[in-house]
């Protein structure tokens, strides 16, 4: 039991730092891209910082539980021995994971604008206006709890290389910060070319903070499009 809670405490430690490190580092870009695009947003900043921090937690605890099941009960389906399945295999599980936490987001994103879930949990996202790079998972904790519980439960669904899962957290966590930070990371000949047709971008993200009702993905733009939620490209001033 022990080990169990250390796990979790380590886990929550970690994410929480990696927001920090993350959010911080391109808070720091935008202030030297941007200058005094968050100049009067203080107060704000801070609500985002609190409410990413108790989202830490959230998101700590779930993953250490299944990392001390991993390393001390053989939970999951994570893997170290790269031969053990074909290389061509490493691509495709980061793939596999993206796909199945999108669907998983664009679900519940969309149901959490419902009128009592969005006045319930989702509010709190919304109340970043506009949101910054720190906003990034400033989620009421119910909301939180929807978004915690999808990697680990891939972990014991779909194999994936330990390292690939890294990859995988690194690619959730950055695209996060850059969708919501208040500007557009990407070139032009990205964002409105044949890439930007299908991922996920600040100025895809922004017109979802400015209008509420499309724009639900989180890496791609499918959903959106399939179900005639896709609002396009938003624009920042």
């Amino acid at each position: 039991m022990t080990a169990l809670l250390l796990s979790a405490l380590a886990m929550t430690l970690i994410v929480g730092l990696r927001y920090l490190a993350v959010s911080g580092g391109f808070a720091l870009a935008t202030r030297a891209a941007r200058p005094g695009l968050y100049a009067k947003l203080t107060p704000q900043i801070r609500r985002e910082i609190g409410w990413s921090l108790a989202s830490a937690a959230i998101y700590g605890v779930p993953a250490g539980v299944v990392a001390w099941g991993w390393q001390a009960r053989g939970w999951t389906l994570i893997y170290t021995d790269v031969h053990a399945y074909p290389l061509w295999y490493l691509p495709l599980s980061v793939l596999a994971y993206l796909l199945a936490h999108d669907t998983w987001f664009y679900w519940t994103h969309r149901w959490m604008h419902r009128p009592r879930p969005f006045r319930l949990a989702h509010a709190v996202h919304h109340a970043s206006r506009p949101p910054t790079a720190w906003a990034a998972m400033a989620f009421h904790p119910l909301e939180a709890l929807t978004g915690a519980l999808v990697i680990p439960v891939l972990v014991f669904v779909i194999p994936i290389h330990v390292a690939a899962l890294g990859i995988v957290l690194a690619i959730m966590t950055v695209m996060g910060t850059t969708n919501h930070m208040g500007w557009e990371l990407f070139p032009h000949w990205m964002r409105e070319g044949p890439v930007g047709n299908w991922l996920i971008t600040a100025t895809h993200h922004q017109r979802h903070h400015d209008r509420y009702n499309g724009n639900y993905g989180l890496y791609f733009r499918h959903w959106d499009r399939l179900f005639g939620t896709d609002l396009g490209l938003g624009r920042f001033d």
